[in-house]
């Protein structure tokens, strides 16, 4: 599936601020689920798997993410399903949809409830990198600083220190 992560991509990790960055992976295809996470996994966030939208649903509904990556097309619930039952719980929360049918069904943010709709194939890890990065940023952008993840105590004096 050429989801490898490749040097050149690494200049995507020093954009990212993954740590403790949990992101609910969901795909019925357990290859691209496994590559995707390790993937994920690689740039430093914490990776919840499901394989259908119920298992992902009733996960989500116990635990607390900051994005939400899944397929469109998978058994009992498909991805824009997912999407219509998690947005009322969590407006805010970022939300990628992966589908390699997404330009044939002509599959968008607008028509699907995801902020980010990509295209499986030869540019997905690149455009996955990004879109993580990009959307991820925009969310911490919008959290008060008093729930943004606490920079660690050395971190802190070094910067007051500069």
């Amino acid at each position: 599936m050429g989801l490898l992560l490749s040097l050149g991509s690494m200049k995507y990790a020093s954009m990212l601020k993954p740590r403790a960055t949990h992101l609910l992976l969901v795909d019925d295809n357990h290859n691209g689920l496994l590559a995707r996470k390790s993937l994920l996994e690689e740039l430093g966030f914490v990776i919840t798997t499901a394989t259908n939208g119920e298992e992902a649903f009733d996960v989500f509904s116990k635990g607390k993410f900051d994005l939400l990556i899944t397929d469109f097309r998978m058994p009992k619930m498909n991805g824009i399903e997912l999407i219509r039952r998690v947005r009322p719980l969590q407006p805010h929360l970022p939300i990628i949809l992966l589908s390699g049918f997404a330009e044939a069904l002509g599959l968008d943010p607008t028509s699907t409830g995801a902020d980010i709709v990509i295209n499986k194939g030869a540019n997905e890890v690149a455009n996955l990198q990004r879109s993580v990065a990009r959307l991820l940023a925009r969310h911490m952008a919008r959290k008060p600083p008093s729930a943004q993840k606490a920079t660690p105590t050395k971190l802190r004096a070094k910067a007051k220190s500069v």
